[in-house]
């Protein structure tokens, strides 16, 4: 069993795939950047934290339950 040029024409796709592919040109090591996500998700569970304390108690309990 022979495949034709069905790799070739895959070989084709993928390389027009990782072309159209956004490349992270942020400028960041990957040092910084773990620490800009680490920020960020501190800031994201603080939210949230201070939206759950923000409701009543009883609430809160219930959804345990």
């Amino acid at each position: 069993m022979t495949r034709g040029n069905q790799r070739e024409k895959d070989r084709e796709r993928a390389a027009a795939r990782a072309k159209t592919t956004k490349a992270r040109d942020d400028g960041l090591t990957p040092e910084q950047r773990r620490e800009r996500d680490a920020k960020a998700l501190q800031e994201k569970m603080a939210k949230k934290a201070a939206q759950v304390n923000g409701q009543k108690q009883p609430a809160k309990q219930a959804m345990k339950k």
